[in-house]
């Protein structure tokens, strides 16, 4: 097994760089600000530092409405931390606004480099989204299970979680590492803090799928092929990949009561950025449902936007739940263990 440490290793990384009820009019209440607009259109462009991808839709819509060009700049995980630490130390940040997991700008909150912003934007949201003063949640990295129509018929399909445990799925599963893949980790134990009743339950689960013998990959990304393909009929994943991966007929799970549950996305602005009109603008922009919608409709996200939906049959309808950040000790912990369970080579 691969340990690691989230925390510890986004604090090292910071060394190094040392050496929202419903609304019709979300963005017009904020756009009312004349004066800020006119400065934001002088100023001409934000500079977006992100860990999202496919947002370019959401920029060109960002300068057809309000005459500002976003420039787009995604870095990855293990960079995002030390690249801006670098600039923000130097006093030479050219992002006026940064976008990541919950946990990175937690971090960067820490180091001083975001700054409080209120939206008018974010009315609608739920109230654990904009209770940080600085750090604003859009959005929820959903996970369930997902599968292919032409290979595996939708009466056929697990319809609750448990099911993923019957012994006939030996063999057909794919899914993310669950000993090194944080966001696998941290699904697994939302599953037994949100979805079964007892522990006992949760763990027979897991020997169950455990027993059925799940194929690996690195992440979330790798996971529809084999389902596409038809090598296997199941991929524990992401249901945005319905969107993404289009014309591929593929559908969602658990389709009962049971909630979706996925890591919170977050955005911010950053202190002395260096067009911060425009920086305003662009963020209120990026929680309206106008961009909001662009990204449910053409990535397949779940957005906190009051009645934005990806375009993912049935996906109004679900729960769909944020799971709590783990500690770097339950991360280690939990990681381990399942390795043991799942048999991790």
């Amino acid at each position: 097994m691969t340990t690691f440490d989230r925390r510890r290793f986004l604090k090292l990384a910071g060394a190094t760089g040392l050496a929202s009820m419903s609304t019709s009019l979300p963005w017009a209440a904020w756009a009312a600000d004349a004066a800020v607009l006119e400065k934001a259109k002088a100023q001409g462009q934000a500079v977006f530092y992100a860990n999202i991808t496919a947002v370019e839709p959401i920029m060109k819509a960002l300068q057809q409405a309000q005459g500002i060009e976003g420039k787009y700049t995604r870095i990855s995980s293990s960079k995002f931390i030390p690249t801006i630490l670098t600039e923000f130390n130097a006093g030479k940040l050219m992002a006026d606004v940064v976008q990541a997991p919950l946990p990175m700008l937690q971090l960067l909150k820490e180091q001083g480099v975001l700054i409080p912003h209120q939206s008018e934007a974010v009315q609608g949201y739920p109230e654990w989204a904009i209770q940080d003063d600085s750090i604003i949640q859009f959005g929820i990295e959903y996970v369930s299970y997902i599968y292919n129509t032409d290979h595996l018929k939708a009466e056929d399909a697990p319809q609750r979680y448990e099911d993923l445990a019957d012994p006939k799925w030996k063999d057909k599963i794919v899914m993310a590492n669950p000993s090194n893949h944080p966001s696998t980790i941290g699904w697994l134990i939302g599953l037994k803090e949100k979805v079964f009743s007892s522990e006992e339950q949760w763990l027979d689960f897991l020997k169950g799928l455990a027993a059925n013998k799940p194929m690996f990959v690195a992440s979330f990304g790798p996971t529809p092929a084999p389902i596409e393909s038809g090598e296997k009929l199941i991929a524990i994943s992401m249901p945005k990949y319905i969107v993404t991966k289009s014309p591929a007929p593929l559908a969602w799970g658990p389709m009962s009561d049971q909630p979706l549950l996925g890591s919170p996305r977050a955005i911010a602005l950053t202190k002395n950025a260096p067009h911060p009109d425009a920086a305003r603008v662009f963020l209120d922009y990026w929680l309206g449902n106008e961009a909001m919608g662009i990204l449910a409709n053409k990535v397949g996200e779940y957005v906190l936007a009051p009645g934005v939906h990806p375009p993912v049959a049935g996906i109004d309808k679900a729960k769909v739940e944020p799971i709590r950040d783990l500690s770097d000790e339950e991360l280690v912990r939990w990681g381990r263990e399942f390795s043991r369970i799942f048999a991790v080579r």
